[in-house]
């Protein structure tokens, strides 16, 4: 079945600048869209949205351009991107970004990495109102949490916003390494209950050690789509830093493993339809 991957990192170094690649050495160097597609072409990917990288913040416009590139192209099947912003901007500094983007259709959605910054970034006055600007613009926001920010953080946040369609990465990043299951279900059930969150199935295998099996990523899995429902899930390589757990082949076996005996409808919604509808994506661009 094809998969349209809703979480494609791509670094190139030469032109954009990313500080936190220093801490990590299996991810330093390029990672193009010409190597990740000699990857996954063969595994059934046939559209990928490139997800923002948490570049040096004077880049992100540079990141925005770099994409729009890939997608003009007519050989790769980069359909669009979810973009770097900053909410924390004044009301004024964030409608004049959110108001450029009208000339990048490919830009679907945004996204403000939290589960590096302090938590009262998300309370800040503006954050809620601006992220209610992007709604009224017709884009998503990518939710990155810990675990541990999911009630303190997430909630109060998506509460803020009910008309914004937000998508937690990383299935809300369990500890799945050192077995916190339990306070994870329940943080995650709240969440679940606020009807404009919908949960991406992605990032799981960096979080779950380096003996990991489907069985090990089976009770997490299982509780998202207890708690979402196939209609309100989608699926993300988060290559490369899925390498950090696996590579890449080995997480798309893993999913089709944990698919098995799911309907062909339920596996289409996770794998493609769901992500279409969310993310406002036109599959076949050179797939």
């Amino acid at each position: 079945m094809n998969i349209v991957d809703t979480h494609l990192h791509l670094l190139y170094p030469d032109r954009i600048r990313y500080p936190w690649v220093s801490s990590a050495p299996a991810l330093q160097g390029e990672s193009s869209i010409e190597m990740y597609e000699a990857l996954v072409r063969p595994l059934g990917v046939v559209s990928a949205l490139m997800m923002e990288v948490d570049v040096d913040e004077r880049d992100i416009e540079a990141e925005i351009d770099l994409v729009g590139e890939l997608v003009a192209r007519d050989d790769t099947f980069v359909e669009g991107m979810i973009a770097a912003c900053r909410p924390e901007q004044t009301v004024k500094e964030f409608a004049s970004f959110v108001d450029g983007l009208a000339a990048r259709p490919f830009v679907k959605g945004l996204r403000r990495i939290l589960h590096q910054s302090p938590d009262t970034l998300s309370a800040s006055s503006p954050f809620a109102e601006n992220l209610n600007r992007l709604a009224s613009g017709g884009y998503s926001f990518d939710l990155c949490v810990l675990a541990c920010q999911l009630a303190p953080v997430a909630v109060p946040l998506v509460r803020q916003c009910p008309d914004l369609t937000f998508i937690l990465d990383h299935c809300g990043v369990p500890d799945i390494a050192g077995g916190a299951l339990e306070s994870w279900r329940q943080d995650m059930r709240a969440v679940a209950a606020l009807p404009n969150v919908n949960c991406k199935i992605s990032g799981i295998v960096a979080y779950a050690g380096p003996n990991w099996t489907v069985d090990t990523l089976r009770p997490y899995f299982e509780h998202v789509i207890e708690c979402f429902g196939w209609d309100r899930v989608v699926w993300g390589s988060d290559w490369p830093v899925c390498r950090l757990g696996g590579d890449i082949g080995r997480w798309i076996e893993a999913t089709r493993a944990l698919l098995e005996g799911c309907s062909a409808d339920e596996q289409a919604a996770l794998l493609s339809k769901n992500a279409q509808r969310l993310y406002r994506v036109n599959v076949g661009h050179a797939a």
